[in-house]
């Protein structure tokens, strides 16, 4: 396994747009006003953390909204898919609770896809039906390539 550097760091729209292409973040967002709304993400997330291999490449990234006393709220969490199975993701989402204020405080939501609910589970999250929604915006599926 590659030295891999967990770090809080902003990064750039145009690094993070390159990131989703290389994970399966890519399909989560809407067509529409892609690249403003991406730029306003990464400027305003409250928990930026990033995962870089030796040579500093972006191999995950994980991004959160939290009120620093009840709630973790991921919004994103991926890794590159050259670098899958090697602890990132779980090293992230350690890092995320312990700045958001630890386990015994904190509470984390997100919404995963069906895919990456076997490694949440792993981490002992469990489903839930209690999550109320409101969302009346544009959202046409694509995929970043």
């Amino acid at each position: 396994m590659e030295n891999i550097i967990i770090d809080e760091e902003r990064i750039t729209k145009e690094e993070y747009v390159n990131f989703l292409k290389r994970t399966d973040l890519g399909s989560q967002y809407p067509l529409e006003r892609f690249d403003s709304r991406i730029e306003k993400l990464v400027k305003n997330v409250q928990i930026s953390l990033t995962a870089r291999n030796g040579e500093g490449l972006l191999v995950g990234a994980l991004f959160g909204l939290t009120d620093y006393a009840y709630w973790l709220y991921v919004t994103d969490l991926g890794v590159d898919r050259e670098y899958l199975r090697q602890g990132i993701g779980t090293r992230l989402m350690k890092k995320a609770h312990e700045l958001a204020g630890g386990e015994k405080d904190i509470a984390v939501y997100l919404i995963a896809n069906e895919n990456a609910v076997p490694f949440y589970t792993s981490l002992g999250m469990k489903k839930s039906k209690d999550v109320m929604r409101f969302n009346h915006i544009d959202w046409t599926e694509f995929t970043v390539k």
